[in-house]
């Protein structure tokens, strides 16, 4: 039997069920297909493409050295897969379930429809993390854990190809009509250099994880950086968490125990958050407290929603960290949360318009951690509390000595120490804002006043607690797991008699 294998996120042959399938089944075309009109959606980018064919090159040349070359065809996935079943006499499709957008999702449909009407077999195999059709949080844990501790199936020796199918050119970003993207400093995909970081992150840059992370001076070479790896799916998930249990294994010194805990948690937290888009698609659209959808206006403050995005707030620190993400496509975990929370409640802007944002702007981005995590910064989950950042005591913490926040605003090169995360009070400041840099679109303090008063008159509302505890039913892992219990407020946390546990969740999946 001819097999096709279409690789969607898992853009690896080592730990990859579907391949493996494929395998034992009969000849085998191995296929990704490029959808022009996913990757022109306004949560993608080029910087995305960009990686993803990067790695691509390289899936090609292992699966050709084991004998069926990658096969790449650009167009709609159905009239994609309908020519290439007719053309080569597949009668079944293998591929990895997708926690995808709304888009993948609907695609996914419209090819399984297609599959039915055509008599192909389109078999789905499990990701790891995530179970589909999964009627309650309770149990899902200790499944994901077993999922995890299973061993790592052997890659295929060899394979053996459907004959006479051409190849096809992975096209670059231009050929595909994709928005200009200058991203200088972007990761380099492809699994060898994801092996490289993970490898480097356990014997060497890993020990001040725990400690470092919350800083952009440190976190960049801190973390793990294998964020984009596991989105595109280069490497696994259970092939992470088990590198980093046989490196807890022998018990190194120093502050490595602590650190490689903590990564082993935030491994743990991505599934988490993965399992809420599966488990409820339309967390992409509607806020997940249904009572917090019309929270913030629809219709975003154009000006306001500008200045964020370019980076000209008139807030240094947040300045610093979009011009940062614009030239790299990464953010350590607190300045995630951080330029999210101040979109949020300092600008009052809608989630739905700063999300995509953030989604295209980041190498890494997975619907499955984005949206959930853009929902609970933005204060529309319901369960969480609320995270007001103050950017300018982010700055003052996170970059004490103006280095970061210089390198990025030069603009602000010639401002003393104690006013460069407040240049507005600067004596010389009359020559500077609205001038070099823009004077702050808004006054910090009472932005940030204006948005507790109007999340808390919300959370007053009759109804507003029943309905997060519906929420919490279906959303939240069991209260008795340590890793999960900071996934709902302290209110709810309470009701169900659990501890307060060590630190909150934050936008925290760049790993």
């Amino acid at each position: 039997m001819n097999v096709l294998v279409w690789f969607k996120r898992d853009l690896r042959i080592e730990d990859n069920a579907a391949l493996a399938l494929a395998g034992e089944t009969g000849a085998v075309l191995p296929l990704y297909i490029v959808e022009p009109d996913y990757w022109r959606l306004p949560d993608t980018s080029a910087r995305q493409w960009a990686f993803t064919a990067e790695t691509l090159t390289e899936l090609r040349d292992g699966s050709a050295a084991l004998g069926a070359p990658l096969v790449v065809r650009v167009g709609d996935a159905v009239e994609v897969l309908d020519r290439l079943c007719r053309q080569h006499d597949i009668a079944r499709i293998i591929s990895h379930e997708e926690t995808g957008n709304r888009w993948t999702f609907a695609r996914d449909r419209r090819v399984a429809a297609w599959a039915k009407a055509a008599g192909v077999d389109w078999v789905e195999v499990p990701q790891q993390g995530v179970i589909r059709r999964l009627a309650r949080r309770e149990g899902w844990a200790g499944r994901r854990d077993a999922v995890m501790a299973a061993a790592v199936p052997s890659a295929p020796v060899a394979l053996r190809a459907v004959r006479g199918v051409e190849p096809g050119a992975i096209p670059p970003a231009r050929a595909l009509r994709l928005a200009d993207d200058p991203c200088a400093h972007r990761q380099a995909g492809g699994r060898a250099q994801g092996l490289r970081l993970l490898d480097g992150f356990l014997t060497q840059r890993g020990e001040p994880y725990r400690s470092a992370m919350s800083s952009p001076l440190t976190a960049e070479r801190a973390c793990s950086r294998l964020s984009a790896h596991l989105a595109a799916g280069a490497l696994s998930g259970r092939e992470v968490v088990q590198a980093v249990q046989a490196r807890q294994a022998e018990r190194p010194g120093g502050r490595w125990g602590g650190a490689l805990a903590s990564f082993q948690s935030r491994m743990a937290w991505r599934d988490h958050f993965m399992q809420k888009l599966e488990s409820e698609p339309a967390i992409e659209w509607r806020a997940l407290h249904r009572a917090a959808d019309g929270l913030r206006p629809r219709e975003a403050d154009a000006l306001r929603l500008a200045a964020w995005e370019k980076g000209e707030t008139g807030m240094p620190y947040v300045d610093a960290c979009m011009r940062y993400l614009r030239a790299t496509g990464w953010l350590n975990f607190r300045a995630r949360a951080m330029v999210m929370s101040v979109a949020s409640y300092h600008l009052w802007l809608d989630w739905r318009a700063t999300g995509p944002i953030l989604a295209r702007r980041f190498t890494d981005y997975e619907p499955g951690i984005h949206w959930p995590q853009v929902q609970m910064q933005s204060g529309v989950t319901g369960i969480n509390a609320l995270r007001i950042y103050n950017p300018v005591k982010q700055g003052l913490e996170q970059d004490p000595t103006g280095v970061f926040t210089r390198r990025w605003v030069p603009e602000l090169a010639g401002v003393p120490d104690g006013f460069l995360q407040e240049p507005w009070k600067w004596p010389g400041a009359r020559g500077l804002l609205g001038r070099l840099y823009p004077e702050p679109v808004v006054d910090v303090a009472a932005s940030a006043r204006a948005a507790r008063e109007a999340c808390g008159a919300l959370r007053r509302e009759a109804g507003f607690r029943e309905a997060a505890f519906e929420v919490v039913e279906r959303h939240a892992s069991p209260s008795g797991d340590g890793r999960f219990v900071n996934d709902r407020s302290r209110i709810l946390r309470r009701r169900e008699g659990a501890g307060r546990g060590a630190g909150g969740a934050q936008m925290s999946f760049d790993l």
